[in-house]
């Protein structure tokens, strides 16, 4: 019994510091670009998304917690997609929308194609990286676990990260436009 509550310590422990690593290392700085293919094969670059907020996704289809992030995510684009929000703090300009750009680390595009549309998952941006953890855009951004989120603002800067529940909601609502 000790030994199992010393192992979820440590896993817990794990857990929080490759979050906080992730945190750290991209937060204030420019969202590396992403160029993936869509369920139809087509490239979408996370730069077309500029001039909105965006929240990038990583997740895949076997992972019982980003399963279970879905419907926030559902509702939350459903909410916020044309809503306007504020640039910068004290900015007068304001950008429209919001939008997701779901980054799956499926190696099984059948099974990451039959998530999207089990979860509704509505939005028109997501894309696969086929190498699974193997995945060099994971490793670009720090992504050591899923599910894992970057807030990206208009001017393509990354704001927050690992938003999860009601916490994404909350951003969003402190970033609306007045």
């Amino acid at each position: 019994m000790k030994a199992t509550l010393v192992l979820l310590a440590f896993a817990t422990l794990l857990y929080a510091f490759n979050t906080s690593v992730s945190k750290q290392s991209v937060l204030g700085k420019s969202a590396p670009e992403i160029v993936l293919l869509n369920p139809e094969g087509k490239s979408i670059k996370l730069s077309s998304l500029r001039g909105k907020y965006v929240l990038l996704d990583f997740w895949a289809s076997w992972c019982g917690p980003c399963r279970r992030e879905n419907p926030n995510l559902v509702s939350t684009y459903a909410a916020y997609k044309t809503k306007k929000f504020i640039v910068a703090p004290g900015a007068k300009k304001t950008a429209k929308g919001f939008e997701i750009y779901q980054v799956s680390i499926d190696e099984n595009s059948a099974q990451w194609k039959a998530a999207i549309q089990k979860d509704g998952l509505n939005w028109p941006n997501h894309v696969v990286d086929p190498a699974g953890w193997h995945s060099a855009v994971a490793r670009l951004y720090n992504v050591n676990s899923i599910p894992s989120n970057f807030l990206i603002d208009p001017k393509g800067v990354i704001v927050a990260s690992n938003l999860r529940g009601s916490a994404l909601k909350e951003k969003l609502d402190l970033l609306l436009a007045k």
